[in-house]
């Protein structure tokens, strides 16, 4: 295969195993979100928004120190995403007439450059604009977790406005995974620099990483199995003695 071809070939390939791989992943949140982290994360912070809405003037520092931290956390990713754009930026405009190395192996034409740096921008700014989302629910609902609730009984299920707060939540860190795997990508396109084949080694490499972190093991699974589960014994046993105080107080 001529060397200038490669990019065409190796390319798409490699852009193909990492989209059919999140495909994949899309599907297993949606479908067995217990065999995923995220799923099971999305889980967990649910109860974790339960558990912190049912005493707001025990829990309230706690949430609202726990969200900061993960406000902070997408601060730095967003900083850092917009600096590294308008260094990819700065560094364009100045290397637009200098000559590519000749150790790349693949197409070493001007067109391509440009293509190859676009692409790491655009990874960037939607890493960028992800984290600021991010930032965005997750100050909402530092507002939202320190608010009393009123719980009501539907069917025998106690229900309370933390599906509002939960979803929130959930939704801030939807848009924090995604910026981060902007982060990945750009990764990826950075290799793409010094050549196709770096590219698709880099694609395969970063999906089998991934692979291994957004998957659960059987002992991951049964331990939340386990908290949940003693989690609900401890609500129920409130809901008992707050419902024995008030038949006491009538009494």
């Amino acid at each position: 295969m001529e060397e200038g071809k490669l990019d065409m070939v190796l390319v798409p390939i490699g852009l193909t195993v990492m989209g059919l791989y999140h495909l994949w992943l899309f599907i297993m949140v949606k479908h067995r979100p217990k065999r995923t982290v995220i799923g099971l994360n999305a889980l967990a912070r649910h109860r974790w928004v339960l558990s912190m809405i049912s005493d707001p003037s025990k829990n309230g520092v706690l949430a609202v120190q726990t969200i900061r931290n993960n406000i902070m956390a997408s601060t730095v990713l967003a900083t850092t995403a917009i600096t590294l754009t308008s260094l990819i930026g700065v560094f364009v405009s100045s290397s637009s007439s200098t000559t590519t190395s000749s150790l790349i192996y693949g197409n070493r034409s001007h067109t391509i450059l440009s293509i190859k740096y676009f692409s790491i921008l655009l990874c960037f700014l939607l890493a960028f604009l992800c984290n600021v989302q991010s930032i965005r629910y997750y100050a909402h609902v530092s507002f939202l977790v320190s608010v009393p609730v009123l719980r009501r009984r539907r069917g025998g299920e106690v229900v309370v406005s933390t599906d509002y707060v939960s979803r929130s939540l959930n939704r801030g860190s939807v848009f924090w995974s995604v910026g981060l795997r902007a982060f990945y990508a750009s990764f990826v396109l950075f290799l793409w620099i010094f050549g196709p084949i770096p590219m698709l080694v880099g694609c395969v490499s970063i999906t089998g990483v991934l692979y291994f972190l957004d998957t659960t093991t059987g002992f991951t699974r049964d331990l939340h199995e386990m908290m949940m589960c003693v989690e609900e014994a401890e609500m129920q046993d409130m809901d008992l003695e707050s419902h024995g105080d008030g038949v006491g107080g009538g009494l």
